[in-house]
């Protein structure tokens, strides 16, 4: 009994572990550039990075699921700071694994198309290193929620990994004021 009981707890503790965290790319990493299908304001569009920073940082955040819970509320979030964002010269753009036709209906209904959101690829996901993974490690399939300031450099200037949504936003608000407060070269 004793052991049937040890089985059945060690079992549901293995499914309330939260995936395993990726090892997204460090501070300090050249950004990988692509380009990818992106959507705003209803409209499909090609995203560029190398093109995108040369405006200015970029906030490349990834997230699991469109019209999920936690990604609704994180596309929200971002979607009230986007006047903060502009000011600091900064463009932002979520990607997850979903499809154009997905991210176009997010873009409009979660967003307010205020920023686009676009797909991340297969290649983008590994470059990124942002595969959500169990704890078995195992791909589930989604991106994981992880955050990345890009300086105009083509630098990582920040990363936050992290599955609960609320202060992604915050953190690379800050990241990306900072890096607007350094000097010129």
């Amino acid at each position: 009994m004793i052991r049937k009981t040890f089985l059945v707890a060690a079992t549901l503790a293995a499914f309330a572990m939260p995936a395993s965290a990726p090892a997204e790319l460090p501070q300090g990493a050249r950004a990988p550039v692509f380009v990818t299908q992106g959507a705003q304001n209803g409209k499909t569009f090609a995203f560029n990075l190398r093109l995108a920073l040369k405006r200015g940082p970029v906030v490349l955040y990834f997230y699991p699921k469109s019209f999920t819970q936690g990604c609704t509320l994180e596309a929200k979030a971002f979607a009230d700071a986007m006047d903060d964002f502009h000011a600091a010269g900064a463009t932002v753009i979520g990607l997850s694994i979903d499809t154009i036709d997905t991210q176009i209906k997010f873009s409009g209904e979660t967003c307010r198309d205020r920023f686009p959101v676009g797909v991340a690829t297969p290649r983008i996901v590994g470059a990124y290193d942002v595969m959500l993974k169990d704890a078995d490690g195992k791909p589930r399939g989604m991106t994981s929620r992880t955050s990345y300031v890009i300086g105009r450099d083509g630098k990582v200037a920040m990363v936050y990994s992290n599955m609960d949504w609320r202060e992604h936003v915050s953190r690379s608000l800050e990241a990306v004021r900072k890096l607007k407060a350094q000097p010129k070269r």
